[in-house]
């Protein structure tokens, strides 16, 4: 009997330790004070992000008496109506900058997503032509970056000055989402390129049916910053755009809300009715330039979790 309760013993913590382990009843209940100050600090933080926005959007669907009467700024309209949208929507240069905008950012992220994915896929291959060298002129480009006169000089001896190609062709090719990508091609199993290689597939059939759909996420990821560069760009087109039929949305918006120069009547149209105010006529626009990039991210939301994870975890 001795040697048997000396043996069960060990089973268990002794009674002191088994106290000092168990929480006291006092526990969860400081615990609360700290969820509430977390939860308040969340609270701040959104409604320094939302309000600004719903100001902006307010004060563009505001009349002109409360736009007068609130200083500038509305949180709230009390009659909202559509007249400044539909000023600068009409017809003029808001109009026209849109267009250009869209255009741009369409051509440029296919053209960059498709010049980013070849030379990744290359990149990514053993044995593929002269990919060594390839690699570190695209990993010197990530530490060294050319100035704003080298850039101009050969923008200018190309002969892109004062044309949309000015805004794509020095920015086509990303050296971080080369890398980005190329991470990823070489993560997917060889087996699988393998097998198709054996079955007769080129390079090229190799990319296109297996290499491509099995990289949606990254390329959908790779392909919203290239997006949102295209769209967001507008020093380029101050440096190299002179004629201002050919002024992307962004640019625009610097002019007449940054700058808050005022939107003449060759530049809006109020359909026959009194002129929206100055105030609403540059937020629409800021709105107009916000909404169209703000609306591809539900698509890419699946996505772009697993995209920004390429090259986080390795083995």
């Amino acid at each position: 009997m001795t040697r048997a309760a000396g043996r069960r013993s060990p089973a268990g913590p002794p009674p002191g330790r088994r106290g000092k382990a168990t929480a006291g009843p006092g526990a969860g209940s400081a615990s609360l004070p700290v969820r509430a100050l977390k939860g308040l600090v969340l609270l701040l933080c959104c409604a320094v992000v939302l309000v600004p926005f719903i100001a902006v959007v307010a004060t563009s669907l505001a009349d002109k008496d409360q736009v007068s009467n609130a200083g500038g700024f509305v949180l709230w309209p009390s009659h909202p109506t559509v007249g400044a949208y539909r000023a600068v929507l009409s017809g003029g240069v808001v109009t026209r900058a849109l267009f250009v905008s869209l255009g741009i950012t369409l051509v440029g992220t296919f053209l960059a997503l498709a010049c980013t994915t070849l030379l990744a896929y290359a990149l990514s291959r053993p044995g593929s032509f002269a990919s060594k060298p390839l690699l570190l002129m695209v990993l010197f480009t990530l530490m060294f970056s050319p100035g704003i006169i080298p850039n101009y000089l050969v923008v200018k001896e190309l002969g892109l000055l004062n044309s949309y190609w000015s805004l794509i062709v020095p920015v086509m090719i990303n050296g971080f989402n080369v890398i980005v990508v190329r991470s990823f091609f070489m993560d997917l199993p060889q087996d699988v390129l393998d097998s198709a290689r054996i079955d007769g597939a080129g390079e090229f059939r190799v990319l296109t049916r297996i290499v491509l759909p099995l990289s949606k996420p990254v390329l959908a990821v790779v392909g919203l910053f290239y997006a949102v560069g295209f769209w967001n760009s507008f020093f380029t087109a101050m440096l190299y755009i002179n004629d201002t039929a050919k002024w992307p949305l962004q640019l625009v918006l610097r002019t007449y809300v940054v700058n808050n120069a005022p939107l003449g009547a060759d530049n809006i149209s109020s359909l026959g009715t009194t002129p929206p105010p100055q105030q609403s006529l540059q937020m629409a626009i800021l709105v107009i330039s916000l909404v169209p990039i703000l609306l591809v991210y539900p698509f890419l939301q699946r996505h772009f979790s697993k995209g920004v994870m390429v090259g986080a975890v390795k083995g």
